[in-house]
């Protein structure tokens, strides 16, 4: 069970001692949400139940054929971002990915959390931004499809 949180980005934090990772990923199908993911040297094949700050995901490896494979089966524009790894208090971690390509100026952060009381009790940086948790246009699947919204709340 995946319980995450998710923000828009008021201000990025700095980044210099952070470790980050290149990605990049598409998606098989967004009903249900089937991704395929190339972080680093790592592949991930993974589906996702339909939900919002709480839902069902599995993530299992792959190789790199089997990604080149799945590849061409992609039914949207693939996203690439960068995602940094920023530590925060109560051993949490933020997970800031900053877009490029046709997503390029958008950056989010999400949060994971070992419970849904933990996520409803959380209080963000102040680098963060509006939550966007419940928004379904800032979901990856989404983004990948539609683009950057034209507007925010």
């Amino acid at each position: 069970m995946e319980i995450e949180r998710k923000f828009l980005v008021a201000h990025l934090p700095s980044l210099e001692d952070c470790r980050s990772e290149k990605i990049i990923q598409a998606y098989i199908s967004t009903n249900p949400v089937i991704r395929i993911r190339q972080m680093g040297i790592s592949y991930f094949l993974t589906v996702k139940s339909q939900g919002h700050i709480m839902r069902e995901e599995f993530e299992m490896p792959i190789t790199k054929e089997q990604f080149d494979s799945l590849w061409t089966k992609v039914e949207a524009s693939p996203i690439e971002k960068t995602r940094y790894f920023i530590p925060l208090e109560q051993d949490l971690t933020a997970e800031l990915d900053v877009y490029e390509g046709h997503l390029k100026g958008l950056s989010t952060v999400e949060v994971e959390f070992s419970s849904l009381d933990l996520a409803n009790h959380f209080m963000p940086p102040s680098w963060f931004g509006n939550d966007i948790s419940l928004d379904h246009r800032y979901k990856n699947n989404n983004l990948a499809h539609y683009g950057i919204p034209k507007y925010s709340y």
